[in-house]
């Protein structure tokens, strides 16, 4: 904000015509004497915390050049980086408001105006003043997040909550680590984790140079997979009850609601210019549907309404030393489901059915309630009014539960909780979340009406079932890499391995017979080794890929129409599992394995000769 502040004998302004971003004004002018004239223009990423601070510089002034009246004067010539004219009009007012102790006395703004003013010609006479706000990438909930005290809990089995030095570790290795990190709050990274060489190695995903940091390249097996996660997520939440929609992935800085809700966020945004506006890219669904639901009408019938939304990609401009492999990106594929509910009864119902759906979706993308933490975010005074209902939470997976208490709410939500996955690092990261909003119904002006015929406004549940698709992606490698590490076979869930089952044979004779197996395998995803290789080399290679079923064919398979399968799950690293069964009992196995979850068909040539390598 730009300030020229001028002590003047008078001013006298007379309006002369109005633009069409003009606020309304009555009247032609006015004329004040012994005055302080602040010619103010407000810009872009400027806030009511300028407009504050700019206040309190006028006063200052005001007083020490002894002046009682003070007229804010709009005057863009003093920059180039305005803002849009809602939020000048908006911040020119909380500077008039904030005034204390003097006359005060404004311009209107939006109009071409005649003017007339006296400068008395003191060394204070005129001043210039510029007006910053914080970093642009620290927001007011950040900021908030500095002054609020955590105090940290373990929520028992046995519904007692402990503080967290006296509680008993025990048997507890993987709560402690979590715990640790998370008092700690420190988040940079400083080795590579295990996953980044398995996604390199297994030909999923890699850095792309040519962009932004944290944007990752997925090569077909790994856009496979993504796509997989994506399909089952969104079909989960259908299948909840949720209406799927589609929303836009940028929004003005400009909209004044959305700049209240970014104040209230603390995300690290990206920004891009457009004609004449500046916009942001979405780092979550929440935009979309809660200006959607504002144009709606809701009534207690229609509650609670749930809306889901597949946001590919959002974007968080993440600092670099966070970044790594697919554990922390800036630019990430978030399902992301909101829930309208008519009161806190039926939102804590709502919180509890989805800590419920969220721990069987990570179930059946291959993640055990043993393989996360549990975290609890709660402000004091939810937890004392809702203690019974917070205590039921540990019911559901019947084991200890990380809980940090607020002793002042400084989000948009009073409850959260997160499944936090600890990885070979001891680094942890949130899975599925869920949270009870209590402010943004009424920001973004969402209502319903009730049985009275009268308008309210509901509370809203942010729900994420799985979290990030690429950190489920991240999990379930370094899950793979501590599963090896204790001498298991590294493996994906067979639904989701690209290559579900692949088929050696053991000369070039036999190929022709793979591929007829190959093509009798409907609904698998199949391939065939028919490079010029030997027999051991390409049952090796099966293996580093991590295929789920390795089946060879030579002549006695030939000749005894079975195949001769190696069963990876089944599988030590020092005892591989070979069972004989028929092309249609392997189908059926996997079938099995696959039922109710998402198919696709494999993205990359069936016989492996005619593959590129992806590295």
């Amino acid at each position: 904000m730009k300030l020229l502040l001028i002590h003047a004998d008078y001013i006298e302004y007379e309006t002369k015509k109005a633009t069409k971003v003009a606020e309304p004004f009555e009247g032609k002018g006015e004329r004040v004497e012994e005055v302080l004239v602040a010619f103010t223009a407000v810009e872009k990423g400027d806030n009511a915390e300028v407009a504050k601070a700019a206040a309190r510089e006028i006063e200052e002034v005001a007083r020490k050049v002894g002046a009682e009246r003070i007229m804010i004067y709009p005057y863009a010539h003093l920059s180039s980086n305005l803002s849009s004219p809602d939020l000048a009009v908006e911040l020119l007012k909380t500077i008039e408001s904030s005034i204390e102790g003097f006359e005060v006395h404004r311009a209107p703004f939006g109009w071409y105006k005649a003017f007339k003013i006296s400068c008395k010609g003191h060394p204070l006479s005129e001043l210039s003043r510029e007006i910053k706000g914080e970093d642009s990438e620290v927001t007011q909930a950040l900021k908030a997040e500095e002054k609020v005290k955590s105090y940290w809990y373990i929520l028992t089995p046995d519904k007692k909550l402990v503080e967290i030095d006296k509680f008993d570790f025990t048997g507890y290795d993987n709560l402690k680590k979590f715990a640790n990190y998370e008092i700690a709050k420190r988040r940079a990274v400083d080795a590579i984790p295990p996953h980044v060489e398995y996604m390199k190695k297994l030909q999923l995903a890699d850095y792309e140079e040519a962009s932004d940091s944290g944007h990752m390249r997925y090569y077909p097996k790994g856009r496979l997979i993504k796509s997989l996660l994506e399909t089952f997520v969104t079909q989960k939440c259908i299948e909840y009850g949720a209406m799927e929609v589609e929303t836009p992935i940028m929004y003005s800085r400009e909209h004044p609601t959305l700049r209240r809700y970014l104040e209230r966020f603390p995300a690290r945004q990206y920004i891009i210019k457009g004609d004449k506006r500046e916009f942001f890219l979405r780092f979550a669904a929440c935009f979309g549907q809660f200006l959607m639901c504002s144009d709606a009408t809701i009534t207690y019938k229609n509650l609670p309404l749930r809306m889901y939304e597949l946001t590919r990609y959002s974007f968080r401009k993440e600092q670099r030393g966070e970044l790594v492999g697919l554990r922390r990106l800036r630019a990430f594929t978030m399902p992301d489901m909101h829930t309208l509910t008519k009161d806190m009864e039926q939102a804590k119902q709502e919180f509890f059915n989805q800590y419920k759906l969220s721990v069987e979706t990570l179930k059946e993308i291959g993640l055990e309630p043993e393989d996360y933490e549990v975290a609890i975010r709660v402000t004091k005074d939810f937890y004392n009014e809702n203690k019974e209902f917070v205590h039921s939470l540990v019911d559901v997976l019947k084991k200890p539960i990380l809980v940090e208490m607020w002793d002042q709410r400084f989000f948009y939500f009073v409850l959260k909780f997160e499944f936090n996955f600890v990885d070979a690092l001891e680094k942890a990261s949130a899975l599925s979340t869920v949270q009870i909003d209590v402010e943004n119904a009424e920001r973004y002006d969402i209502t319903y009406v009730n049985e009275k015929g009268e308008k309210e406004h509901p509370f809203i549940l942010h729900c994420s079932a799985s979290g990030a698709i690429e950190r489920c992606i991240y999990a379930l490698l370094e899950k793979a890499y501590m599963e090896k590490e204790k001498g298991k076979l590294p493996m994906l869930p067979v639904w989701l391995s690209p290559t579900q089952v692949r088929i050696i044979p053991v000369s070039e004779k036999y190929v022709d017979y793979a591929i007829e197996v190959a093509k009798k395998m409907n609904g698998v995803r199949v391939d065939v080794d028919d490079r010029d290789e030997t027999l051991g080399k390409k049952i090796r290679d099966a293996s580093m890929e991590w295929i789920p079923y390795i089946a060879v064919v030579g002549e006695n398979e030939v000749n005894e129409g079975y195949l001769t399968v190696t069963i990876r799950s089944e599988s030590t690293q020092k005892e591989q599992k070979r069972v004989k069964m028929s092309v249609e009992e392997l189908v059926e196995r996997i079938r099995m394995e696959c039922e109710g979850k998402p198919f696709k068909p494999l993205p990359l040539p069936m016989l492996l000769s005619s593959r590129p390598t992806f590295r």
